[in-house]
């Protein structure tokens, strides 16, 4: 929180003479203020801005900042932006489209109060920082125009869950050329002060704590569709024709006739489509969708087959619908519409109908947004099937990343632990970017509950409790503190850690020793797997007795949180941690497993059994040695268990490489290579519903890449010292970088006749250790790149030298 900031400006909105009515899905507000700027010399302008729900700032008609970035009741975040290379002499104006949405309408990851509000504060300075005027909200000179509501709603959310709805649009409502200076606003009225930032003297909060923004701004930019696939209009006909850069389409739709075009704009994007129209009045629709598909089965089930392929199928999704207004009847004007809230799609239907005059579409573009990754990161193999793994990945997680990190930015673009600690660990490999994890950690730690439980989703209007997911949480923590070595971020969390914790321990049964039944009220989600789709993604046999996958996870994360206790000067409360982790552990070994079955069942006493439970065995050694490793090859080779899919899939890869046996994830990329069959440009959330081709947790070569076949690992907290272990894993050469808090490691080995050749390039002189695939190991402080090579007998057994 920004305790200390002393605000002058004030929180504004339209007065209530501008009066509210329609369907209260949400408020329109948009805000201007003129001011001069001097002919000579040059100004400087940098203002702080913030609003309720959401806002878009203008100056001079150009698009400046979208914003505030998602918080929640007791963090809203304010943008800080230096406007200055956006001035001119002369007339300027700072505009605002604010938009609240109301109660539970609207984006449910987008957070609101009871109100809308809008808040800017900044000075006009001159070149030598000599104050002009102030431009502050709460002083005259901010006009506002509260659109009609019948001009600004949400359509009921059908097709997805938690975006809100397509938008309704009537564009003869909004005030043409509003965002410009030479917009004459005679009739706008003052905005009205509706509340001050904080109260001065008493200490009383604000609904509206600001706190500055902990993330960069979204990237932006301008793209245009690669195809039209099909379409018509009139006698027309269109049929997979290429897209002009520029996304010029200039289709005259005549008078009471209609345009029907499907736009592909070459694989799954996000961001915001960009309409220009000219001509008469009429109704335009944008449906968004990820993929052709067939019609889905009787039972619900989705039916996609090849992504890209029209043939027999249809796009599925929802729609924004804009109202023309006519104003490109004007000589040289153009219309032009854009939704408020980001959408995600890959293909784009777009349906024009014209009304008493003829509509022309000058054009269809999109501004592709999101978090701005900047990737760092390469690689390059032997097997050329690899590649498109990677390149997939990166699209995928660019996707999953906005204020937050998301699920699916088409379905939800909810934020959800076990995605994000996935998310951020792609993030750390790719990047050395740890500003969207911390902003994540701290967005889960706000969620905490009286109870002690962390929220699954979040930042969230809609609560949900995945008892699970608040595990993971820790884990993300853990994470961290190995990727950066930050003891101070950590510390800043245990009492958080404590809190889950407990809430854990509170539920262990003393006939057991385990932790019990999951309170029904809770979702109980461990994967989407077949053999669990009746029961939404959790084992059955949890609602009747201790779920053993949740026990092992408890233990996980005791000792991760032991561990981190111990680092930053709590070694009580670590080894406590660990006697309740070897406790649980002991639990587990005479409850549930099934010497007869050579397995851990999924509860105590149950005929169910998954690999989830073997995975989790082997990871915390509740099984160690030889026992983990023939345990993890029973639970490769064991028919009957419950698989894994994507969102489990990670921690499969990790027993592999924890028991030597990582030889064997070769063949587990079959599931990502069959969705580049399928012509996917995302990777999907899951095979069971078959519903978003968009999901992060499935972008595993940004984690498995880097770390496992390139081999670059922490050694120690923050790679204060660096581990090198690459992994053959039957290819003959691999390439590339990962990224540290220090810069790239880089990383090329290679496998000529029996001959391992390894060069490590390093940044500064952070100490090496390597360790050679014949199980030599090398350690190096010296300056320079590392050169070392080894004979290596090629057999299907050579990871097992691996640990």
């Amino acid at each position: 929180m920004d305790e200390n900031r002393a605000w002058t400006a004030k929180w504004i909105w339209a007065g209530p003479d501008q009066a509210v009515n329609g369907n209260g899905s949400m408020e329109n507000v948009l805000f201007r203020r003129s001011f001069q700027v001097p002919a000579e010399g040059s100004s400087q302008l940098k203002v702080h801005v913030s609003a309720d729900s959401r806002y878009r700032l203008y100056v001079n008609g150009q698009s400046i900042a979208h914003g505030p970035c998602k918080g929640d009741l007791n963090v809203h975040y304010y943008d800080s932006v230096d406007v200055s290379p956006f001035l001119r002499p002369g007339i300027n104006v700072l505009a605002a489209q604010v938009v609240h949405y109301k109660g539970d309408k609207g984006p449910a990851s987008a957070w609101r109060k009871d109100r809308g509000v809008f808040l800017l504060e900044g000075s006009l300075k001159d070149h030598g920082g000599v104050e002009l005027e102030k431009l502050h909200t709460g002083l005259t000179g901010w006009d506002c125009y509260r659109t009609p509501a019948r001009s600004a709603m949400l359509a009921p959310e059908t097709a997805t869950l938690f975006i809100g709805g397509g938008e309704i649009i009537d564009g003869a409502d909004w005030p043409y050329g509003w965002r410009e200076s030479t917009f004459a606003n005679t009739e706008w009225p003052a905005a009205a002060v509706v509340a001050e930032t904080h109260d001065k003297m008493y200490g009383g909060l604000s609904s509206w704590l600001l706190t500055p923004r902990p993330i960069p701004f979204m990237r932006e930019e301008a793209l245009s569709f690669k195809t039209i696939v099909q379409g018509e209009c009139g006698d027309k006909v269109y049929a997979s024709e290429p897209m002009k850069d520029e996304g010029l389409l200039g289709i005259e739709v005549p008078a009471g006739g209609r345009l029907v075009l499907e736009l592909d704009a070459g694989e799954l994007v996000a961001g915001f489509p960009q309409l220009v129209l000219s001509g008469g009045t009429g109704t335009a629709y944008l449906l968004y969708s990820e993929c052709y598909e067939y019609e889905p089965f009787p039972n619900g089930q989705r039916n996609k087959g090849v992504r890209d392929e029209p043939e027999g199928k249809q796009l599925y999704g929802f729609e924004d619908t804009y109202r023309i207004a006519g104003y490109g009847r004007r000589a040289g004007e153009h219309e032009r519409y854009e939704p408020f809230h980001r959408r995600a799609f890959r293909f784009i239907r777009l349906t024009v109908e014209a009304a008493d005059e003829p509509v022309v579409v000058e054009s269809l573009t999109y501004l592709r947004t999101g978090y701005p990754l900047d990737v760092q990161a390469t690689f390059q193999s032997s097997d050329p099937s690899l590649l498109p793994l990677w390149t997939i990945s990166l699209n995928t997680l660019r996707n999953c990343m906005h204020e937050t990190y998301e699920d699916t930015p088409f379905y939800e673009q909810m934020q959800y632990e076990m995605d994000s600690r996935l998310q951020a660990l792609f993030t750390y490999y790719v990047s050395g970017d740890d500003r969207l994890a911390r902003k994540a950690i701290y967005d889960f730690h706000s969620s905490l509950l009286p109870t002690g439980m962390l929220q699954s989703r979040y930042p969230s209007v809609n609560r949900q409790i995945i008892p699970g997911f608040a595990l993971f949480w820790i884990m993300m923590v853990h994470d961290h503190y190995w990727y950066t070595g930050d003891l101070e971020h950590a510390a800043r969390y245990r009492s958080s850690m404590d809190a889950v914790l407990a809430w854990f321990d509170a539920r262990i049964e003393p006939e057991t020793g385990l932790v019990g039944i999951m309170p029904e009220a809770y979702w109980s989600f461990v994967d989407w797997t077949e053999e669990w789709r009746a029961n939404a993604g959790a084992p059955p046999s949890g609602r009747s007795g201790p779920n053993t996958i949740y026990n092992l996870m408890v233990v996980d994360a005791l000792f991760k949180a032991a561990e981190l206790n111990e680092a930053t000067g709590r070694r009580d409360t670590g080894l406590e941690y660990r006697q309740r982790a070897e406790a649980l552990q002991q639990a587990v070994r005479k409850h549930c497993w099934s010497a007869e079955q050579g397995v851990f069942a999924d509860s105590p006493g149950v005929d169910a059994y998954s690999q989830h439970a073997q995975i989790w065995a082997v990871l915390t050694d509740t099984v160690t040695g030889e026992e983990a490793k023939a345990l993890t090859v029973r639970t490769l080779e064991t028919k009957g268990l419950a698989k894994v899919s994507f969102a489990m899939a990670f921690y499969l890869f990790r027993v592999l490489a924890k028991t030597g046996l990582y030889a064997r994830s070769l063949p587990l990329w079959d599931d990502w290579k069959a969705q580049v069959d399928l012509h996917l440009t995302s990777w999907v959330e899951d095979p069971v519903s078959v519903r978003s081709d968009c999901h992060a947790w499935g972008a595993l070569p940004l984690y498995e890449f880097p770390t496992e076949l390139l081999g670059v690992q922490p050694l120690t907290p923050g790679f204060a010292s660096i581990s090198v272990a690459p992994r053959i894993s039957g290819l003959q050469e691999i390439s590339g970088c990962a990224m540290t808090p220090h810069g790239a490691v880089h990383i090329a080995w290679s496998m000529q006749e029996g001959r391992f050749n390894l060069r490590v390039e390093r940044p500064d002189t952070i100490p090496v250790q390597i360790k050679l695939p014949n199980g030599e190991m090398l350690y190096c402080t010296e300056t320079g790149p590392v050169v070392c090579e080894c004979e290596v007998t090629i057999n299907e057994h050579i990871e097992e030298l691996a640990p």
